[in-house]
């Protein structure tokens, strides 16, 4: 009943369509030519005008879809004109600089930025992030709508792009990579991922086929720009998971800018949902803030910092899973002893000096300091019963177990401690002379890490200890075993290992025509060389050299069509944990994967119902060699660190977005893949990551004869993914899936005031954005699993798949402000 109430909820809300005016804002700050605020500057429009203030700033409403002339005047300074074309509800930043002695160009048309287009990027708003419910909202969340990124779990903030797993991602903030942590074995133990939504300004993906510019990942890059405030602002986000708050300033002469933020979260909601009953006591907290001070017009130094600790305190108590079929149906109960206590702390800093020479030439020293402790200690004894259940409605004892098929017990050891210190210093340009386009850098890096591996896990059946999967079976307990009892598995190692890299790239690109048609040209080149030592470790010392090359064409047809092309070799050399393997020794001459990406794309843009709409389609193939196999539990990846295969990755991505209800922006995924592994000529076999099928969807809408109610969707459907078998199955015998993972989140948003809804007086007035919601999270309450956990039955010999569902449906109550 709860599902179809949800599901009329839903279809209401999606068949609704505006019926009230449509209007946009445009915002910024006034620079004269010494990049200093200009105060009471006019700014008209055709139907309004405001004024600056003391710091430059200014603000105006202006009607949406339709072009509006700006002009921004002042006694002291020549005029400038421009037209914008803004959708409805959109939030234009434009900051126009003001010269008092040369004539400034007379008109500036502004109709959306088609720049990224060209490169293969993806640029996501702030405000949709912000916007839309998941268990983990946030950047990675509204990722994971887009076509050919996945992720099976909602408590993880990871996520794998066409084929590749959760290392190959590269995640930029104002040009430092960040990295996460090391130890992480499951989603609910993440907390936060490092990127905070509330002091986020821009955000751009790549799928893959990027530029020289972009590192050595093998898969896609995430590339994140905070804000430069331009006002005194106070941002908080209150609700049943957690809190966060971000202040934003100037000083008066707008030289030193700042931006902090403050977040805490807490899963309890979300985990104490779940099947297992627990004693949870998680504290995931982190500051991050971001300086910035223009010592003069050409140079600027800028602080971007991160502190974080995540304690994870996990106590199970009992678990009941049901499971089988109508006809024979099976339950799993568990009772634990112990507990696992993890601790994950992070800190981050780095500097970056910018020196403008002239307009055309930026050079950049950036400079960064990761470190990160991690400790992962948990005993846990759990207890189990394998057994029939009564399943007669109106019995007293429905759903109990009547009949036990097996019993036994599992007691799992750990006590994981890793310390990493990863130190950066790089070098930047950027040059520009005429359309060409010419970038640079040079950068070294010093990883230092110190890791200590100690798991160990006994299985017993019935009174008999089940025997590590490489030896030989017997008749026990029918015959004696004699030899000596080892754990069913158990893995130590001790590593201090340090990894030194020099990497260097140069890229050309440049704007141009063929005929009437414009053009995009970029080749670039990246060269990484790395060496790798430490205690009982042969020194190693690689290099490997990547070509990347895109083009890109947009023909004079009637028809607004965009072609791209990219092709590149792509190399992967091995981070700390590729580089240890299976039973945690390091072994330091693993080779950089190496993949091979071609991608063809078109980005057609149409009106339909005369309102704006793209149709983005990719193809790709991904050949790869030198491949890193690796087992994927959960969210954890154990590499076997010997290059043993080949593979390839093929697919189809699809994705179509406009507004679909007038203002408001919306879109639909669709991904095809393929991806297949050859371990040492065994023949191909599907990788844990050949996620078959995806469909997502990400929907905005709100009521005509109630505008303030506002209604936000976010739907996912991946189908299996390999992995429904033991981690340390062969996995030529088990291609066993993982039932379809299936999503849907719901928000629901009353607003009380916004940009375009102000008040002067009243207990609203000091409100710039009001909202209070309600989030369902997994409405239609679908029983996702991660993993399996196998129990072996010691009179049939055989073992059973007891799936680990994840999260059922959750409510979460959620308000937001700005002051």
């Amino acid at each position: 009943m709860k599902a179809k109430i949800a599901l009329t909820i839903l279809t209401v809300f999606t068949f609704i369509h505006l019926g009230i005016s449509q209007t946009a804002t445009l915002r910024g700050v006034i620079l004269n030519e010494n990049n200093e605020p200009v105060e009471k500057v006019n700014v008209k429009s055709n139907s309004g005008g405001t004024q600056s203030d003391t710091n430059g700033f200014y603000s105006l409403s202006i009607p949406a879809n339709q072009d509006i002339n700006i002009t921004f005047s002042h006694i002291n300074y020549e005029k400038i004109t421009g037209t914008f074309n803004l959708k409805n509800g959109e939030i234009l930043e434009f900051n126009p600089v003001m010269n008092s002695s040369v004539e400034q160009i007379a008109t500036v048309i502004i109709m959306g930025d088609r720049k990224k287009e060209v490169e293969g990027i993806i640029t996501l708003k702030p405000e949709t992030i912000r916007k839309i419910p998941g268990a983990n909202a946030g950047v990675e969340n509204l990722l994971l709508t887009l076509p050919g990124v996945s992720n099976n779990n909602e408590l993880s903030t990871q996520y794998s792009v066409r084929g590749g797993n959760y290392d190959e991602n590269l995640v930029y903030v104002n040009d430092v990579e960040v990295y996460r942590p090391f130890l992480i074995r499951s989603g609910q133990q993440e907390g936060l991922s490092f990127v905070n939504t509330n002091l986020v300004q821009n955000v751009d993906f790549s799928a893959g086929g990027f530029q020289a510019k972009y590192g050595d990942k093998l898969s896609s890059v995430l590339d994140i720009t905070y804000k430069d405030p331009y006002q005194f602002e106070v941002n908080a986000d209150v609700s049943l998971l957690g809190a966060s708050l971000s202040i934003e300033n100037i000083s008066k002469d707008s030289k030193f800018t700042s931006i902090v933020g403050g977040r805490y979260r807490d899963n309890s909601l979300l985990v104490n949902a779940k099947e297992t009953e627990t004693n949870f006591k998680p504290v995931f907290g982190d500051i991050q803030g971001y300086f910035t001070y223009r010592f003069t017009n050409k140079f600027h130094l800028s602080f971007l910092g991160n502190a974080s600790i995540n304690k994870y305190s996990y106590a199970p108590k009992t678990r009941q899973t049901n499971f089988g079929t109508l006809s024979d149906p099976v339950a799993l109960l568990v009772f634990y002893e112990g507990q696992e206590k993890d601790q994950y702390q992070t800190l981050f800093g780095a500097l970056k000096g910018s020196y403008f020479v002239h307009d055309n030439l930026a050079l950049h020293v950036i400079t960064s300091t990761y470190n990160t402790q991690e400790e992962e200690y948990f005993d846990i004894l759990a207890q189990y019963r394998l057994g029939e259940v009564n399943g007669n409605i109106g019995d007293e004892n429905l759903g109990e177990v009547e009949f036990s098929e097996g019993i036994g017990s599992q007691l799992t050891h750990g006590r994981n401690d890793l310390d990493a210190l990863i130190t950066n210093i790089e070098h930047k340009g950027d040059l520009k002379i005429d359309n060409n386009r010419i970038e640079w850098s040079v950068k070294y890096t010093h990883e230092d890490i110190r890791d200590r591996l100690v798991e160990w896990e006994v299985i017993d059946s019935a009174g008999f200890s089940i025997r590590p999967p490489h030896i030989p079976a017997n008749e026990q307990p029918y015959e004696p075993y004699t030899a000596p009892l080892e754990p069913f598995q158990n893995v130590r190692a001790t590593n201090h290992t340090q990894i030194n890299r020099i990497q260097a790239y140069g890229q050309w690109s440049k704007r141009s025509y063929i005929g009437s048609s414009k053009v995009w040209y970029n080749a670039g080149l990246r060269m990484h060389n790395w060496s790798v030592k430490g205690q009982n470790i042969n020194t190693s010392n690689q290099t490997v050299i990547s070509p990347r090359a895109q083009f890109s064409i947009k023909p004079e047809w009637k028809k607004d069509m965009l072609f791209r092309a990219a092709v590149g070799l792509y190399y992967q050399p091995p981070f700390y944990r590729e580089l240890r393997d299976a039973n945690g020794v390091v072994q330091p001459n693993v080779k950089a994967q190496k993949s091979v990406h071609f991608v063809l794309g078109n980005d057609y843009s149409f009106k339909m119902w005369n309102r704006p709409f793209k149709l983005t389609s990719e193809i790709y193939y991904k050949h790869l060699s030198d491949v890193n196999t690796y087992t994927l539990e959960n969210v954890r990846i154990r590499y076997r660190a010997n290059n043993d295969a080949k593979a390839y990755a093929y697919g189809l991505d699809m994705r179509l977005n406009g507004e679909f209800v007038p203002g408001t922006e919306s879109w639909f995924s669709f991904g095809y893949l393929k991806t297949e592994e050859n371990l040492n000529d065994r023949g191909f076999i599907a990788r844990p990551t050949d996620q078959r099928l995806k469909f997502a969807a990400l929907f905005q809408d709100y009521v005509p004869s109630t505008p303030n109610l506002k209604m936000y969707i976010n739907l996912v459907y991946n189908t299996g993914l390999p992995g429904g078998s033991p981690s340390y199955a062969d996995p030529y015998q088990y291609q066993v899936r993982l039932p379809d993972y299936k999503r849907a989140d719901l928000g629901l948003q009353y607003v009380f005031v916004d940009t375009e809804k102000q008040f002067e007086k009243g207990w609203k007035k000091p409100f710039k954005a009001l909202s209070i919601g309600l989030e369902i999270f997994n409405i239609f309450d679908v029983q996702n699993s991660i993993t399996n956990t196998w129990v072996r039955d010691v009179n049939s010999k055989r073992q059973i798949a007891i799936p680990n569902y994840l999260t059922p449906r959750v409510f979460n109550v959620r308000a937001t402000m700005k002051l």
